[in-house]
């Protein structure tokens, strides 16, 4: 769970454009951006869960193999967010939105959707958590509540952040301390993915 929070937490294109939108928008309608987000995220991780999932039992090698790449991939994020110094930070400035409730809903699900890391996340994060002992739906239903509720929880922490926020992620030495955390969490998860 912190791993998935952190994963969460860490400046992105959609923490960006709920921080963007909270500013400019304000936090109600902001709210029709979250929800394409979260569904886009919801079919991200529901594609990537079945698929991990199909290979972990029909293609065992093919798994282990998945698994040892996902691991390697998360230790070089990790090092690529060690190494960032800062350059995450946030340029909010001139940030337009279309504000019909359409619009933003599809500003947000393209954004999920469409953010190759976020498939990396999830297709690198959920092997060690799905059980071919166990029935697969429960497993699913967990796993997709979970990151949903981390995902929307982080959403409305950035588009609700304000100027404080705004500050804290401009300031390259605050994003670079969180990339040092989210990076020590991410290399840590990677080595137990290898290890498990």
């Amino acid at each position: 769970m912190p791993t998935f929070f952190f994963v969460s937490i860490t400046p992105g294109m959609c923490m960006t454009l709920s921080l963007s939108m909270g500013m400019s928008i304000g936090l109600k309608k902001t709210f029709y951006m979250m929800y394409g987000e979260l569904l886009g995220v919801g079919l991200v991780a529901t594609s990537s869960v079945i698929g991990v999932a199909t290979i972990m039992l029909k293609y065992p090698t093919i798994f282990m193999i998945l698994k040892y790449g996902g691991g390697a991939y998360l230790i070089y994020l990790g090092v690529s967010m060690w190494l960032s110094r800062g350059k995450m930070a946030l340029n909010l400035e001139g940030c337009n939105f279309n504000v019909s409730k359409k619009n933003l809903a599809m500003q947000g699900f393209v954004t999920a959707i469409a953010n190759p890391k976020g498939w990396a996340f999830f297709i690198a994060l959920l092997p060690p958590f799905i059980d071919a002992n166990l029935a697969f739906a429960p497993q699913l239903s967990v796993l997709i509540l979970l990151i949903l509720s981390l995902e929307f929880t982080c959403l409305i922490i950035y588009a609700s952040g304000g100027s404080t926020l705004r500050k804290l992620l401009q300031n390259s030495s605050n994003v670079k301390l969180l990339n040092k955390i989210a990076g020590s969490m991410m290399i840590g998860i990677g080595i137990w993915l290898a290890l498990t």
